[in-house]
C-alpha cells in the first residue's frame, strides 16, 4: 500500500512539472534564461525585452552572469510578475532536471 501511494504521488509530481520551449536564440516575445559554461563554471543569464514588461522596463534587460539555480529562480520570478513566457537557450545541456520539462517546438 505504501508503495502504491509513493508511486502515485511520483506520477502526479511527475505530471505537475513546469514546461518550458528550448531555442536557439533569444526570443522578442519571451523572458530568455540562457545558459552556459566558462572555463569550467556553469552559468545562467535572463534577457527580457522592454515591450515585454509592460512599462516595468524603460530598456531591455541582460542580466550579469549568475549561478544557475538563481538565474532559474529570478527568471520565473520576473515572468511571474510581468505575466510573460519563458523560453531557455540551452546549447551546451546544461538544463536540470528538477527544473521541469525543456521541450522543443516543431
Amino acid at each position: 500500500m505504501i508503495v502504491a501511494v509513493a508511486a502515485i504521488r511520483e506520477r502526479v509530481m511527475a505530471a505537475a512539472k513546469n514546461r518550458f520551449e528550448q531555442v536557439d536564440e533569444q526570443q522578442p516575445d519571451a523572458i530568455t534564461l540562457s545558459l552556459g559554461q566558462r572555463d569550467g563554471k556553469t552559468f545562467g543569464r535572463i534577457a527580457c525585452p522592454a515591450e515585454l514588461a509592460g512599462g516595468h522596463l524603460v530598456n531591455d534587460f541582460l542580466s550579469d552572469e549568475l549561478e544557475p539555480v538563481e538565474a532559474f529562480r529570478s527568471a520565473v520570478r520576473l515572468a511571474n510578475e510581468i505575466k510573460a513566457p519563458i523560453v531557455v537557450e540551452d546549447r551546451q545541456g546544461l538544463w536540470q532536471d528538477d527544473w521541469g520539462v525543456l521541450y522543443r517546438e516543431d
